[in-house]
């Protein structure tokens, strides 16, 4: 089963019609072509859906591409449910790791009103499993599956850290920070044979949708704890997310670097030294 793509109906130097297709699994992309019967075959799917193919990969200028024999869209076969992970990339860390990763750094903040927020969050079965699963960017920085709890536990350790150093940082308000300002992502994505965006993400963005689902589950917090933390999520892109255009806190300041930092490095080894700004 793959993705498709790229769907194009060409002509061969004869004249004869051929499909030239991309398809995708989780372990990459692969050219197509069909020759025989190709407007039939042509018939039976659409660019961005999810097919079964059968074929056979041959050498063509020194690169893999499919000899399509036979070509259906799943959803012509009556399979539901098909899990992304089986066509999308995915993380490379072992998520069961991460989640865990994740409880121990939500353990190391000690003011019980925050911790009472993480608690919640964390215990939030639907709210985990999207967290679990959702990437952080598209086309940038940890596209992929699980990409999302992987930036997460990152940015928290490095927040965790810093705090060693500067010890006048409020741990408490820079590691909840840390652990939420990306929990609009959970919301923001639809997945099909690509990710695509939710229509809540297209309209609102993952820092509004953020700001919805802390709110949500922040009952138990005073107005103090609620804005720092609040301001710390709208601003982790920068200050121009924050009103006035400036940063409220040093924490605040502290989650935009150290969220920069991890999504530049990881940006880098993924898209090369000129891709590091994909935020």
């Amino acid at each position: 089963m793959f993705a498709c793509l790229r769907k194009d109906r060409l002509f061969t130097r004869t004249g004869s019609p051929y499909l030239a297709l991309e398809l995708r699994d989780r372990s990459g992309t692969i050219a197509a072509r069909a020759f025989q019967r190709a407007d039939e075959l042509a018939g039976r799917f659409e660019r961005g859906e999810l097919v079964r193919v059968s074929g056979r990969v041959e050498r063509f200028r020194e690169q893999p591409v499919l000899e399509v024999a036979d070509i259906v869209s799943v959803g012509d076969t009556g399979s539901g449910g098909v899990d992304p992970a089986q066509f999308l990339p995915t993380a490379y860390r072992d998520l069961d790791e991460l989640d865990g990763f994740l409880e121990h750094l939500a353990r190391e903040v000690g003011d019980r009103r925050f911790a009472g927020l993480l608690e919640e969050l964390l215990g939030d079965i639907a709210l985990r499993a999207e967290w679990r699963r959702a990437p952080c960017t598209r086309a940038g920085h940890h596209a992929y599956l699980g990409g999302l709890l992987e930036h997460t536990v990152a940015v928290a350790t490095l927040a965790l850290e810093v705090c060693q150093l500067h010890v006048r940082l409020n741990q408490d308000l820079l590691l909840t920070a840390a652990i939420v300002h990306d929990l609009g992502r959970t919301r923001e994505f639809v997945y099909g044979a690509e990710i695509g965006l939710s229509e809540e993400g297209r309209l609102l963005g993952h820092l509004v949708i953020g700001e919805r689902i802390v709110s949500e589950h922040a009952g138990m917090l005073d107005d103090q704890r609620r804005l720092a933390l609040l301001h710390c999520l709208l601003s982790h892109h920068g200050p121009a997310g924050a009103p006035g255009g400036r940063f409220a806190s040093v924490e605040a300041l502290t989650l935009y670097r150290l969220n920069a930092l991890d999504a530049s490095v990881k940006g880098a080894f993924e898209h090369g030294l000129g891709g590091e700004e994909r935020h």
